[in-house]
């Protein structure tokens, strides 16, 4: 590797090793924050809260790792710049394209990471993260139940209040369930209650000795039951289609000619070259006069990323809704930013022809 390569890919990879941790420490930050404080709510279990935020931030790397990069290599040569450095050697002959050189070879693996990361790693983070999130929201987990309290599942409106819950064993004592629903509401006492099947696609829950009340919202055949020992069954836990496609490999994805799944089989596959694209396009955004500050740049390069993750996730909704054709559907915006970058390359090597001619 020549000298001004190595030196650019060392002063881009510095700030992109801060850069990159600082994102992750503010994205973990906020997501710890949002799951704690459903923790705190009785709304989720405590002890899945630090495994859902490690899935959360391998989620959020596809869009991490090229923020970090794009932003490292503005700042590092645009000190360089700020310092005249590139301006010395410019004027010793260098050619412009060496700089490209050097990134493009401090971005191919990066760009390639990422690509392996969002065909393999998202998918199978965000089949994870859900599948925790989920059970434990329900009442197959009653490690997020306080005792005393009235315990409130928002999605499908039961609520659960226990005078006693033993969490090592998964028993309820003193046990009101309320089960509302479009025609009737069901009430449950009982001494004790307990999961006696955890299938998540047939829950039952099992209770001793109580009454259970069945009271129609219409009609007077309300009933009461006593009994001594009764079983119901829950709702399963339920999937979304959108969940089954961001969890779904891209193998499956490539096999459904669905357009939701093509739009989301295009959003992984063009990850990775946009990365590149984008730390390529970073080289000219990054330019600014001697001594006008390093950080002279930020405000346009900060718009022209929001134009770049904007326009991809609108060309996502787009096909997946029939409103863009697939070919070249999400890949329209990285075909946009290569040409746009060869633009820029060309422009830059005809004004270096002019002040040498």
């Amino acid at each position: 590797m020549l000298l001004i390569e190595r030196y650019v890919i060392t002063e881009a990879r510095r700030p992109l090793l801060v850069m990159l941790g600082i994102l992750v420490f503010i994205f973990a930050a906020y997501s710890a924050e949002r799951y704690l404080a459903e923790a705190a709510n009785g709304t989720l279990a405590l002890r899945v809260v630090f495994d859902i935020v490690v899935y959360k931030v391998l989620i959020a790397l596809e869009v991490l790792i090229p923020v970090a990069l794009y932003v490292s290599v503005v700042l590092s040569l645009g000190r360089l710049y700020h310092d005249s450095e590139i301006t010395a050697v410019a004027a010793a002959g260098m050619s412009p394209l060496r700089i490209y050189k050097a990134v493009a070879m401090l971005a191919l693996p990066i760009a390639v990471g990422v690509a392996a990361l969002s065909l393999y790693g998202r998918p199978w983070a965000y089949a994870n993260a859900y599948r925790l999130e989920q059970e434990s929201k329900s009442e197959l987990d009653v490690h997020h139940l306080l005792a005393g309290r009235f315990n409130l599942n928002a999605a499908n409106g039961r609520m659960i209040l226990a005078e006693r819950i033993d969490h090592q064993s998964g028993r309820l004592q003193d046990v009101l369930i309320f089960d509302g629903g479009e025609r009737k509401t069901r009430l449950y006492r009982s001494q004790e209650a307990w999961i006696a099947d955890p299938d998540p696609y047939d829950p039952v829950v099992e209770m001793t000795h109580g009454t259970a009340y069945s009271l129609q919202h219409s009609g007077i055949q309300d009933k009461r039951i006593l009994f001594k020992r009764m079983n119901i069954h829950l709702d399963p836990l339920e999937t979304t289609a959108e969940f089954r496609r961001k969890a779904a490999p891209w193998q499956e994805l490539a096999a459904s000619p669905a357009l939701p799944e093509r739009a989301e089989l295009q959003w992984r596959e063009s990850r990775g070259v946009s990365a590149f694209i984008l730390a390529l396009l970073a080289i000219p955004l990054s330019r600014t006069a001697p001594r006008r500050g390093r950080f002279a740049t930020l405000l346009p390069v900060t718009a022209v990323y929001a134009v770049i993750f904007y326009a991809g996730d609108i060309c996502k909704s787009l096909v997946a809704n029939g409103s863009l054709p697939a070919t070249p559907g999400l890949w329209l915006v990285p075909l946009a930013m290569g040409l746009v970058l060869i633009g820029l390359i060309v422009r830059e090597r005809a004004i270096v022809r002019v002040k040498a001619a």
